[in-house]
């Protein structure tokens, strides 16, 4: 199932103006900057149990609160500082996935040690290319796969909190890891052409 608009095909779940412009823009698209690879993991962390439409819809509040989501600077947040974003209505204002974000920076840098980048640890769990699936509806796409799966425990193994399957497979899913855009959505064959071409 597509949403048309504007004579274009898209992915069903594009339905308004700030969903429509992160699915042409950014979804599905390779991402290899590991900031913009800590911001995709923190705010899907943060939207579990929540809607993505509520995230984007947040999202520059975010980027705001979280110092531009440097992993450097969110791994030293203290209690004080995470009182402070527990008093912030722009964002969700959950203890536990604030914490997280915290022991999640933490854990990034330490991996960024390990591998010279966050980029070249977690695009390991699909070759470093992204795998492109053909589904016909969105109805067909998996919540989880043996990838997340493997990605998500390494991660809990490595102090990461708010990283089960679901969510790493949504984050392999948002950062181009996997190209789940429906086969006849615009955006499809303009990522497996960007796919070949680099």
């Amino acid at each position: 199932m597509t949403h048309k608009n504007e004579t274009r095909i898209r992915c069903e779940w594009a339905r308004n103006e700030l969903s429509i412009r992160y699915h042409d823009e950014e979804w599905g698209v390779p991402q290899h900057d590991d900031r913009k690879l800590f911001e995709f993991l923190i705010l899907e962390g943060a939207q579990a149990g929540l809607s993505w439409d509520t995230i984007l819809r947040k999202r520059e509040n975010y980027r705001a609160a979280f110092d531009a989501f440097d992993p450097q600077r969110v791994a030293i947040y203290d209690r004080r500082k995470i009182a402070g974003l527990l008093k912030n209505d722009g964002i969700v204002r959950n203890r536990l996935k604030i914490a997280s974000a915290v022991a999640s920076a933490k854990a990034f840098l330490k991996v960024q040690q390990e591998y010279g980048s966050f980029d070249r640890y977690a695009w390991q769990f699909v070759g470093g290319k992204p795998r492109v699936n053909s589904w016909r509806s969105l109805k067909l796409l998996p919540a989880r796969t043996r990838e997340s799966d493997a990605m998500s425990k390494d991660l809990q193994k490595r102090g990461f909190t708010f990283v089960g399957s679901t969510i790493c497979y949504a984050f392999m899913q948002a950062v181009g890891m996997v190209n789940d855009h429906v086969v006849d959505c615009f955006r499809y064959s303009q990522l497996d052409r960007h796919r070949v071409e680099t």
